[in-house]
């Protein structure tokens, strides 16, 4: 077996330009990379779009998505929170008008059932896991509900490993059990819902033994689920990557909202559904504007007044449509209708879907201006690369996690050579352009934000510090809220319970890519502990646990293609192929394999998932790919 050496890459100190299409990057002074930038945009007004940054702080995001719409006059703004998490925030915001997660980590450690849905949370948010083991130590019953038997799931009571790409039948299920057992909370159902009676209908054909034949789990660990959910005092239903990375991810959410809205698990605190953001700020970069339908605050671009408010307070005029998302900015770098844009923190040349058609299509852009702390991959298709600060280190502000708690960023290290903030570039890219904006410092912004945000008015830095950190919303700068949203709907008064919640009737869809005997392995994709995201801040960095990329079959599938621990084969799918080696993990069953995207410079795996994305929140199937396995010829070597 070859030995994979992770790439590492090296701090950028100096901005670099590149004189034509064919010449490398090279130095540049500050003035000429900004000059450069500035005159490139400006020449693609109409056709531009703005990759913002769910690493950076939640003042950069709010300056870039206002560059954005005050500097060049598009909607076109969108993040990483496109790759991940928008189906959990399109599925909660139709549900309950906000999309971010309902309840408090501390809530975990009080609650009585916990199901963790598509979600090896040990691993992807060990932070949040410390949280699930104190409710398990303090009594909770945890249920894990993945394809794999993960690190998470040897936790749980039970374990349900279903189909990749079922979990719309296995919800299903659940919520027709509870009804036909006399377990739904009636009165909620009927106070502060509508379509029940839909829904009922919806579900009645998913009895547990078809549920059985679709998913693979066996009826009665589905109908225990089920009882367990629907009995407990207080449940939290949590849910990750592996119910949002589908073609139909927010019709996965809509199900799995419907299991609370049924039982009353919401708006309580203790119960309640808590989507878990991989990023550090991935909720923040939402909240704070850098989406292409939602100002900050999550407040609607349709609504005049809200437009009218940003207007008057930034002195423009805001365009009265939903700009493009990140999948549509990339369909539209196809066929020409996007030429130009500025890449804050984004590395999408390795982390979008069908990676060699994301590189062909960065390519065939006119002006690529990226801003960022390494010479990623995608950094070195630009034309001008811009050195910034490390948003977690060497940059004063805020973020906001999964539990929609504001905290503070403080500035612990000098970042090196001439690297600079990201709200000063993006300032002097403004300035360069008409729009001279004077701000003191990151506080300045966040201030600003606080007077268009009512969920912001009341968190000053001064008592995010005094608090340690605030949960939005806060409206009011001498009161905190519950620490769980939506108690609204259990309200006896129907004026202060404002708008029912909505059952979703959301129909099994199997995965795009389905498998046949040219490609029989069902891949779906994931993190490791050890690494982060495309390998670029990680890979680096040495760790006990880190292996590299490998394909994980289970012991018999690497027994039936005759192959071992360590040998590399060819993986290959209908778009692309890619040659790893072997590992072997009892956790996956038969035809299903396992990669994660640590390692794309060794080992590209988004060569190989599909585009095929949610019409709805425009979110990837990276889950469900299919593949095949194939030897390798042995090597003869001469002597």
């Amino acid at each position: 077996m070859r030995k994979r050496q992770p790439k590492t890459y090296t701090r950028l100190t100096r901005p670099l330009v590149r004189d034509s299409r064919d010449e490398p990057l090279r130095e540049a002074s500050w003035e000429e990379a900004l000059d450069r930038a500035a005159r490139g945009l400006a020449r693609h007004r109409d056709a531009f779009g703005m990759f913002s940054c769910a690493r950076a702080t939640n003042e950069t995001n709010y300056v870039a998505q206002k560059f954005a719409r005050v500097v060049m006059g598009t909607n076109n703004v969108d993040s990483c929170n496109r790759t991940c998490h928008a189906p959990s925030v399109a599925g909660l915001s139709a549900v309950f008008g906000s999309g971010g997660g309902t309840s408090s980590y501390e809530e975990i450690e009080h609650t009585d059932v916990i199901v963790m849905w598509g979600s090896n949370a040990r691993f992807a948010h060990p932070i949040f896991f410390q949280h699930v083991l104190k409710g398990i130590r303090g009594g909770a019953r945890m249920y894990a509900v993945d394809p794999r038997r993960t690190s998470t799931a040897q936790w749980a009571e039970s374990w349900l490993g279903l189909n990749v790409g079922t979990d719309i039948p296995m919800a299903h299920a659940i919520g027709r059990e509870i009804i036909r057992a006399g377990l739904a909370d009636e009165a909620f159902v009927e106070r502060a819902t509508t379509g029940f009676e839909e829904y009922r209908e919806l579900v009645e054909p998913w009895t547990l033994s078809l549920a059985e034949k679709v998913t693979g789990v066996p009826a009665r660990a589905i109908q225990e689920l089920a009882h367990a959910y629907a009995r407990a005092e207080r449940a939290q239903l949590s849910w990750t990557l592996g119910i949002t990375e589908h073609h139909n991810g927010t019709d996965n959410v809509r199900a799995l909202i419907n299991l609370a809205l049924l039982t009353g698990h919401i708006g309580r605190y203790g119960s309640g559904l808590q989507p878990l953001r991989g990023q550090n700020n991935v909720q923040g970069g939402g909240d704070m504007g850098a989406i292409p339908n939602r100002l900050p605050g999550f407040q609607d671009l349709l609504d005049a007044d809200v437009r009218l408010k940003f207007e008057s307070a930034w002195d423009t005029v805001i365009r009265p449509h939903y700009g493009l998302n990140l999948t549509e900015m990339f369909e539209a770098m196809e066929d020409g209708g996007l030429r130009a844009v500025y890449c804050i923190g984004e590395n999408p040349a390795q982390s979008e879907a069908d990676s060699e058609q994301a590189v062909r299509r960065l390519r065939a852009l006119d002006f690529l201006v990226v801003q960022d702390i390494f010479l990623t991959r995608t950094a070195e298709l630009a034309h001008v690369v811009l050195p910034a600060t490390a948003g977690w280190a060497e940059t004063e502000g805020t973020t906001t996690n999964s539990e929609r708690r504001v905290q503070r960023v403080r500035r612990a290290l000098t970042p090196p050579g001439e690297a600079r903030e990201d709200i000063d570039i993006i300032c002097e890219l403004a300035a360069r352009l008409g729009h001279d904006w004077k701000y003191a410092d990151a506080e300045a912004v966040w201030n600003e934000l606080r007077s268009v945000s009512p969920d912001h008015y009341g968190m000053t830095y001064a008592r995010l510090e005094e608090h340690q950190g605030i949960q939005w919303p806060c409206p009011g700068k001498d009161r905190l809220e519950p620490a769980y949203l939506h108690g609204r709907l259990w309200e006896p008064d129907p004026q202060r319970r404002g708008m029912p919640a909505p059952f979703g009737l959301v129909r099994h869809d199997p995965p795009v890519d389905l498998t046949d005997e040219e490609y029989p392995i069902r891949l779906t994709t994931g993190r490791r502990l050890d690494s982060y995201n495309t390998g670029v801040q990680s890979g680096g960095f040495a760790s006990p646990l880190r292996r590299g990329e490998y394909v994980e079959l289970c012991p018999e599938d690497a027994e039936r293609y005759g192959v071992v621990v360590g040998e590399e084969v060819r993986v290959s799918s209908r778009r692309g192929s890619v040659v790893a080696p072997v590992w072997i993990d009892t956790a996956l069953r038969p035809g299903l394999a396992f990669m994660t995207m640590h390692f794309p410079d060794e080992v590209d795996t988004n060569q190989l998932t599909i585009e095929a994305n949610c019409p709805i929140a425009g979110t990837a199937e990276f889950k469900a790919s299919a593949i095949r396995i194939e030897k390798l010829p042995a090597v003869t070597y001469v002597r």
